[in-house]
């Protein structure tokens, strides 16, 4: 039985990572955004969610090429590394921004 043949079509699961990232990314910007609207009545809390918010958000932008090509490059070889830290770094980025995001409505609101 001959061995199964590599992907057939390198460009197409890399770039719906690439695509998924990109919308993460894009809603990071926008929970900014609107965390903004909170800095007139909770100061440095709100900053501290906006900058937590667009910090996640360039981390993702910055590490996009990379890890396309790592995407890629597994394909090709059959054998993709799973993201751990970049992973593990935005949930906890999600996590915190979601946690400090219902202590400002429920306790500071």
């Amino acid at each position: 039985m001959a061995p199964p043949r590599g992907h057939e079509d390198l460009g197409l699961q890399p770039e719906r990572t690439l695509l998924a990232w990109r919308r993460t990314l894009l809603s990071l910007v926008g929970a900014s955004v609107l965390f903004l609207r909170w800095v007139p009545h909770h100061g440095a809390l709100a900053v501290s969610l906006v900058l937590l918010a667009l910090l996640a958000a360039g981390g993702i932008w910055l590490g996009q090429g990379h890890r396309y090509r790592v995407s890629v490059a597994g394909i090709s070889a059959d054998r993709t590394p799973p993201p751990l830290l970049p992973v593990l770094a935005l949930g906890l980025a999600a996590c915190t921004l979601g946690g400090l995001g219902v202590f400002v409505v429920l306790v500071l609101g």
